[in-house]
């Protein structure tokens, strides 16, 4: 994104150190390091505020409290600002997803993702195949009003979300 967008200062934030660090040293080795910023913090206390735009990437259903960063994603944005959301490609109805794909998120969902959540404080646990109005449900919850899907691959769906 700080590639596309030379003239835009980006911040990234991750609670895992590790992470962090070698974000950090791949914004040098690409001479991106003047425009990027990556801290640890979690996705409910990262700071700053009057955010243009936010993007979680496939992480919102790893979450510890994944309507307790979205309050917090919708008090760091501006007041015109956008929350983008990519999450793995889920159907509502678990019949719908067993299909290849389907069936690999739910294996991820089991040995990762859930066990992520639950090894943090609130543990609700979506899992890698909550779906879309699972997604919607968490978002509004958390205080936005405009919820949309705004793309999808056969394996990640892009919503849109604004307070």
């Amino acid at each position: 994104m700080a590639q596309a967008f030379p003239k835009s200062r980006f911040f990234g934030f991750d609670y895992h150190d590790q992470s962090i660090e070698a974000a950090r040293e791949s914004a040098k080795r690409s001479g991106m390091a003047d425009r990027v910023t990556f801290e640890v913090a979690r996705a409910k206390d990262f700071p700053g505020e009057g955010y243009d735009f936010v993007a979680v990437f496939d992480c919102l259903h790893d979450m510890s409290d994944p309507v307790g960063a979205p309050v917090h994603v919708g008090q760091s944005l501006a007041k015109d600002g956008t929350w983008m959301i990519v999450e793995p490609f889920a159907n509502d109805q678990l019949k719908d997803n067993l299909n290849a794909v389907g069936r690999v998120y739910y294996s991820f969902s089991t040995l990762l993702c859930t066990p992520c959540s639950r090894s943090q404080e609130v543990g609700l646990c979506l899992g890698a195949q909550a779906g879309e109005a699972r997604i919607r449900e968490v978002v509004m919850a958390a205080g936005f009003n405009q919820f949309r899907r705004a793309a999808e691959t056969p394996f990640n769906i892009v919503y849109e979300a604004r307070a």
